[in-house]
């Protein structure tokens, strides 16, 4: 069920009440000095002003690009990212750089000598949470006017971090786009790449490029983007095929949804799966007789009863035995994808199609789940037409409202590592809500530089209460994509 408005306790989940008035007054009069977008939010009498101030970490004339989640090291100490200055231009970055939050030096760890304005391309990197490893896209190395960085055209690479910067870095998938296609491997472009809390699977989205050459003259045929992951335990030999379009990687590919070109209206048949989150294994999270070790939560485009395309939660759950998907799956035909290996449960959780705003909504939005694995994040409208953060149960499907915010959070939102609070942006501001009780906290008004514009990306580190994000900021050779950091450590009571 859908929780209605209400006037949660205060107090909860380690907040300094006294510390938070404190500062929340000092905020207040501050912003009464001053302008900002302070006086454009619509405020209401649960949110509370905190006045903290952000540390700019970065300042070099470049792009500095945070992935949307999993950038800190595992020890906090360093944030990874890429050198894009625009969002969509992965294709003409070159580089992949990591932080050292505690001095500001910087470091590249993975670029490519002979990059251009068509690729190959690199981006959007995540950390693995257990040891020095990173995985970021890469275009394929063959990439020229004719045939530049595209969606089918990227694989996973991965960097080992070494101490003594002779990093390691080879593809993390295998690819064969030559018929006969190879089991395991992959025939098009991964990207947006997560991992389990274990490290031991790498999630994906996926689009095939065997599939989209085909629909060029076969209108029955669609290029259909879905979602799967990539297993440490095995590895795929290509027979032979190796070159700059065919290579052999470390990990065996699955794909993990099904789709379809004509979903059945009103069906719970999927044409697109995207924006996925692993839910962690826990006890009773999938039921309490479950013994699934792993589930991938993402996106489906449905096509509901009135013939409207329309967004839910699915979950794919995998089969305890990973020898048992390796044995049952296929390489796909110039027809089909690869297949969905046998075990693998595909179930819709959320069912929203008789809300007054049906279906998830909002800016672009990765699923997040909680440490436990029994709630799932993410975003649709209320019934005032405000986009608000809700949850849903990967056993029950019962779905509750987070946020009771008078405003549309404008930005992706980021959940902390222990689970108990949700961070996004409005407005050039940060909000922090306690998920225990919907208190939601404006820690964060707007940039002391109003020229600063662009706030996205926002991280939590993974012991504590820092955040890092994104923000173009001004200079006299243009605006660039730097790193900030706030630290709410001060403000919230640690929980580990």
């Amino acid at each position: 069920m859908e929780m209605g408005n209400r006037t949660p306790a205060y107090h909860k989940q380690g907040i300094d009440i006294n510390k938070l008035l404190l500062i929340g007054l000092a905020s207040l009069m501050v912003h009464s000095c001053r302008t900002g977008s302070f006086g454009s939010v619509k405020t209401n009498d649960e949110i509370i002003e905190i006045g903290l101030k952000e540390k700019q970490l970065t300042f070099d004339r470049k792009g500095h690009f945070l992935n949307q989640r999993q950038v800190f090291s595992p020890d906090d100490v360093h944030v990874v990212f890429d050198n894009r200055n625009d969002d969509g231009k992965i294709g003409e970055n070159g580089s992949i750089q990591r932080l050292n939050i505690e001095n500001g030096k910087i470091e590249t760890i993975y670029s490519y000598d002979q990059q251009s304005k068509y690729g190959p391309g690199m981006g959007a990197v995540s950390y693995h949470p257990k040891m020095e490893e990173v995985v970021f896209i890469h275009g394929l190395k063959d990439a020229s006017r004719e045939n530049p960085y595209d969606f089918t055209r990227r694989f996973a690479m991965k960097v080992q971090i070494n101490k003594a910067g002779d990093h390691v870095f080879r593809p993390m998938e295998s690819r064969d786009v030559k018929f006969p296609y190879t089991k395991g491997a992959l025939r098009g472009g991964s990207h947006a790449y997560s991992y389990s809390p274990d490290g031991k699977w790498v999630s994906f989205t996926y689009n095939d490029d065997i599939l989209r050459r085909e629909e060029e003259t076969n209108h029955d045929i669609a290029d259909l983007r879905t979602v799967g992951a990539l297993w440490i335990g095995d590895s795929v030999d290509i027979k032979g095929k190796q070159n700059e379009k065919n290579f052999k990687g470390e990990r065996v590919a699955f794909i993990l949804a099904r789709v379809t070109k004509d979903p059945q209206p009103g069906s719970s048949e999927i044409m697109k799966a995207y924006e996925e989150c692993w839910i962690p294994q826990g006890r009773d999270s999938l039921g309490p007789n479950s013994n699934i070790p792993y589930a991938l939560a993402y996106l489906g485009d449905i096509i509901n009863k009135k013939m409207e395309r329309s967004t839910e939660v699915f979950i794919s759950q995998l089969p305890p035995q990973v020898n048992q998907m390796i044995t049952s799956t296929d390489a796909g035909t110039e027809f089909l994808l690869p297949s969905v290996p046998a075990g693998v449960t595909q179930k819709r959780l959320t069912f929203t199609q008789n809300r007054k705003y049906p279906g998830v909504q909002g800016p672009r939005q990765w699923l997040r789940s909680s440490p436990d694995g029994k709630a799932v994040y993410f975003c649709m409208q209320d019934n005032q037409g405000e986009v608000q953060i809700y949850k849903v149960a990967p056993d029950s499907g019962e779905i509750g409202q987070v946020t009771n915010n008078s405003f549309s959070l404008d930005t992706s939102f980021s959940l902390s590592s222990d689970g108990n609070y949700l961070a996004y942006g409005y407005e050039e501001g940060i909000f922090i809500t306690d998920v225990s009780n919907g208190k939601t906290h404006r820690v964060l008004s707007d940039s002391e530089d109003s020229s600063n514009i662009g706030l996205s990306n926002i991280n939590w580190s993974n012991n504590g209460y820092q955040i890092v994000y994104n923000r173009k900021v001004l200079n006299e050779a243009g605006r660039f994509y730097q790193i900030f950091l706030l630290d709410l450590s001060k403000l919230i009571k640690k929980q580990y």
